[in-house]
């Protein structure tokens, strides 16, 4: 007789030689660490360095070219930084700081006003320069005199540029989270850089232009040795100095001759500073348009 067994189920034992299905990952690192940052950032902390050797490591003559490519070095860095300011990840990190924001703004409203008041002062000084050139060519002392008088004055107004730049504070990180301080800790370098280089700029023009005793007054060149003053100056601005333009009519031909020359090579130096100098002044407009933007919208 076979006995009746009742329906039952039954799993086998697990194979302890069979690996084991592998835990589901559930990111948590990523909770805890920052996030990488935007290769933008990266690209701007990398001019930002390039600027910052270019400050360290002058060209012993200062000349203009050197100048210039510091201002084109300095146009790349606000360009990088106004692709940074579109992102929406920023629009959003600045809308969270409000504070920074308007200590921003108002470093860059600052700058605006420097570079705004420097581009009429050398636009100024070009109108002069071609004044002064026929001046010479005619030996006219009465308008060679009016030049150098404006040179003084623009050196003066430089001067003042400086002082309104010293005033210029880096923006603080009181931010509300990792990827925020980074952002502030790179535009408070953008302001750095640019107040460096421009003081470079309204210093060389300054010393090339002003007397020594206002030049060692209103920059505050303390125990500094004749020679190490006038490198602060720009080549092509000093090597036409005062002495060259007056009294045209005792010098010779030639020496008239070179004197057109080296104005000349000046007017160049000139130009090349204002079209830089433009690029700058625009691009700070522009800064300016993007944080007002992250508040508004």
């Amino acid at each position: 007789m076979v006995g009746v067994f009742g329906r039952s189920l039954s799993f086998p034992n697990k194979n302890p030689n069979r690996p084991s299905k592998p835990p589901i990952s559930h990111h948590i690192r990523s909770i805890s660490l920052p996030c990488r940052s935007h290769p933008l950032i990266s690209q701007l902390k990398d001019g930002i360095s390039e600027l910052h050797s270019w400050a360290s490591k002058p060209d012993t003559s200062r000349t203009s070219a050197w100048l210039c490519g510091g201002l084109s070095r300095l146009k790349d860095v606000h360009n990088c930084l106004d692709d940074i300011l579109q992102l929406p990840q920023t629009q959003e990190s600045l809308r969270r700081q409000p504070h920074l924001v308007e200590k921003v703004l108002e470093d860059f409203l600052r700058l605006v006003d420097v570079y705004g008041i420097f581009q009429t002062s050398i636009l100024a000084l070009k109108e002069e320069q071609s004044a002064v050139q026929i001046a010479l060519r005619k030996r006219d002392d009465l308008k060679i005199a009016l030049y150098l008088k404006a040179r003084k004055k623009m050196a003066n107004e430089m001067v003042k540029l400086v002082s309104d730049l010293r005033c210029i504070t880096l923006p603080g990180t009181a931010v509300v989270c990792v990827g925020d301080a980074e952002l502030a800790d790179v535009i408070g370098d953008v302001i750095g850089v640019t107040v460096t280089l421009s003081l470079a700029l309204f210093n060389g023009i300054a010393v090339s232009f002003g007397s020594r005793k206002s030049t060692w007054m209103g920059l505050r060149l303390k125990k500094k040795a004749k020679k190490e003053t006038a490198e602060e100056g720009i080549q092509e601005l000093q090597q036409c100095g005062a002495e060259c333009l007056r009294r045209p009519r005792k010098k010779s031909g030639e020496e008239v001759r070179m004197t057109l020359k080296k104005m000349q090579e000046m007017e160049v130096c000139v130009g090349g500073v204002e079209c830089g100098s433009e690029k700058i002044f625009r691009s700070l407009i522009n800064a300016r348009v993007a944080l007002l933007n992250s508040l508004t919208h």
